[in-house]
């Protein structure tokens, strides 16, 4: 399939997470609160079907984890991921959900435009594939709507106060380098730390993209903060 390029900036794409939720609340009558009912918003809000299958046969790609038909609105998941003959893969199968709602509310226009169908009908109805490495702009833009839509800002952060208190963050360096030295890691490695593994569960998210998320919000700092102008 031909590379169809478009940009969205992270606040956009952040925003868009909230307008989604937003319209799945006055749509139902109800107050979302974690873990975000990803299925519900695919399915019954934006009108996609969705379904379990052997995805790296159906599509020949050896690491395809989701793929999305734009024009049937039809999303598939492999069966890996299915939570209900694999638990522990409840997390990552919930962040595919979310990342396939990504494409459809970032990229649907693009590829359903005139120059997107050329790119997409070439050879019939190619979905796009999502596949466990790719760091493809398109995919890293749906990666940050799922972890946006996942763990939306207030939540975290309330999340973070009923657990802690407060909203200090958890200086990791001494958990992190422990970790490392226990577990023989590379000094590059990141391993996960115990604030993130507790509150994972709660969104239901994997505790490596709990993590993610509390380093971005500035809740786990793995630094040593640069001195302040009045320290």
């Amino acid at each position: 399939m031909a590379r169809i390029h478009t940009f969205v900036p992270r606040k956009d794409i952040e925003a868009g997470t909230l307008v989604l939720i937003a319209g799945y609340e006055r749509r139902y009558c109800l107050t979302v609160t974690p873990p975000i009912p990803v299925e519900e918003i695919l399915e019954a809000h934006l009108g996609l079907a969705y379904d379990f299958d052997d995805l790296p046969k159906l599509v020949n790609e050896p690491d395809a984890l989701g793929g999305l038909w734009f024009r049937s609105r039809e999303v598939k998941f492999d069966q890996s991921l299915d939570p209900t003959m694999h638990p522990s893969q409840l997390g990552r199968y919930r962040f595919t959900v979310a990342h396939e709602t990504g494409h459809w509310e970032l990229h649907r226009d693009v590829f359903l435009s005139n120059e997107g169908q050329v790119a997409m009908f070439e050879a019939g109805e190619n979905p796009v594939i999502c596949r466990s490495n790719d760091k493809s702009p398109l995919e890293w833009q749906a990666d940050a709507f799922a972890g946006y839509l996942l763990m939306p800002k207030d939540m975290v952060f309330a999340q973070w106060e009923a657990m802690h208190g407060n909203r200090q963050p958890y200086i990791a360096i001494d958990e992190i380098e422990d970790l490392k030295s226990r577990w023989g890691l590379a000094d590059d490695d990141r391993p996960t730390v115990d604030v993130a593994r507790q509150m994972a569960p709660v969104f239901e998210v994997s505790a490596q993209a709990m993590q993610i998320r509390l380093i971005e919000l500035g809740l786990i700092r793995t630094k040593v903060p640069e001195p302040g102008l009045f320290s």
